[in-house]
């Protein structure tokens, strides 16, 4: 942001947010305002790693869902406890079985380029193929068997390594930089309603990955009792401790109540500290040469590749960059929840609200996509019990009935309603977003 016009208009709008933070906080409780503001900024990085994709490079990316997911995927995979015997029954089958994968990738490709055209390299290629195939499934298979026979109720499933869940955040981060390297090599061509759907097709596989594949991370079983990220305690770890009491009775605080907050007000400080970490270095990247070219790249493809920028690369760095934030915020979520239900992943939430929040906030500007995820965010809380409020009002005249019951019954579909007047509010008012970006 440059310009004091707009720096006033930035603290105004987030002084504004930061008032409907505090009112939530006295009006109702300030657990459910910690909770929202928590979420919010966990929402920001995901913004975030979007408008790195679409503010800087101008890339429609509509797989967010799958880069989040193989994120938390990392916090189980890190930090989650070690399945007794899974790696002797079948986990280092497993990775032979991958090994021979993409050994036998390695060798199509190699085959497909040194043979010369003609029938004889595709009987190669489709050899090479359905043989790698076979033995792959023949070492997969009996693995995956193995680990999921060990206690299915509790395990079945190759466990974690038991390491503490600020490791699986760079991990998360590492994990969906690489598959957003295979999907930007195979995608990035496209052009860009067909890179949306190819992206959004490749989330919906991962998400399918997670729920059928019972080694990995149970499936809809679910996984749960992973490892809070240090330095946050346990609820009852302060309840049991005489200073956080003494000082709950000095201050007349309930201390059940008072150790949800503290542990929400740690939560908030470290994602709060995560975000603005992330926003300095998008900051100073943006006003580099680099974020220049960018930004060049995404005005116009045809005149940054006369003056010799090599676009498809370009585009491929700022994705894999992007999609790494994204991962980033599904690591964190996940290690905050304590759990992975691959149930929860759906577009809605983790697809369709973080590019809403990045439009109201403006693409391009860092700090409006901070802006439009806490705002949105708490807008998608809290509309379900305002509509409530005002629905119960509306049909306190009525006489008892199917009308009656209807309006009352239908407050909770007023999110969808409120987030569709909000995106066509501000594409009408303000199509660059409240805070554009240059």
């Amino acid at each position: 942001m440059t310009g004091i016009g707009e720096t006033k208009r930035a603290a105004l709008l987030f002084g504004g947010v930061a008032v409907l933070f505090v009112l939530t906080g006295l009006l109702q409780s300030w657990n459910l305002a910690l909770d929202i503001l928590n979420i919010g900024l966990l929402s920001a990085i995901m913004a975030l790693g979007v408008n790195i994709q679409w503010g800087y490079a101008g890339l429609l990316n509509t797989g967010v869902m799958g880069f989040i997911a193989l994120g938390g995927l990392s916090v189980v995979l890190v930090s989650g406890q070690p399945t007794p015997g899974a790696w002797a029954a079948g986990g280092w089958g497993i990775v032979f079985a991958f090994v021979v994968a993409a050994a036998t990738l390695a060798a199509a490709i190699f085959s497909w380029r040194k043979l010369p055209k003609g029938r004889m390299r595709t009987v190669v290629l489709l050899a090479i193929l359905i043989a790698g195939f076979v033995i792959y499934r023949a070492i997969f298979d009996p693995a995956v068997t193995a680990i999921e026979s060990i206690d299915p109720a509790k395990y079945g499933n190759i466990g974690g390594f038991g390491l503490p869940s600020l490791v699986a955040w760079p991990v998360g981060a590492v994990l969906a930089a690489l598959a957003a390297w295979g999907v930007g090599k195979i995608a990035l061509g496209l052009r860009s309603d067909y890179l949306a759907i190819a992206t959004m097709g490749i989330a919906e596989i991962v998400i399918a990955v997670l729920k059928n594949e019972d080694w990995l991370a149970r499936g809809v079983k679910n996984i749960i009792g992973l490892p809070r990220p240090w330095p946050v305690p346990q609820e009852v770890q302060l309840q049991a401790n005489p200073a956080f009491l003494d000082l709950m009775q000095s201050i007349g605080a309930n201390p059940v109540t008072g150790s949800t907050i503290t542990v929400k007000l740690i939560y908030a400080v470290m994602f709060g500290l995560v975000v603005v970490g992330l926003i300095w270095l998008c900051e100073r990247a943006l006003n580099s040469p680099w974020g220049r070219m960018m930004r060049a790249i995404r005005d116009n493809e045809v005149s940054a590749e006369a003056m010799g920028k090599d676009v498809k690369r370009r585009h491929l760095q700022v994705f894999i960059l992007g999609s790494a934030v994204l991962g980033l915020g599904g690591a964190i979520m996940v290690s905050m929840q304590g759990q992975l239900t691959p149930a929860s992943y759906i577009p809605l939430r983790y697809t369709f609200l973080i590019w809403v929040m990045v439009i109201f906030g403006g693409s391009g500007n860092n700090w409006g996509s901070v802006l439009g995820a806490l705002f949105i965010w708490w807008l998608w809380v809290m509309v379900e019990p305002i509509g409530s409020m005002m629905m119960g009002a509306i049909a306190a005249p009525l006489s008892d009935g199917w009308l009656k019951t209807h309006l009352i019954d239908s407050a909770a579909q007023m999110r969808y309603l409120a987030m569709g007047v909000i995106l066509l509010l501000v594409l009408r008012f303000a199509p660059r977003g409240l805070l554009p970006g240059k």
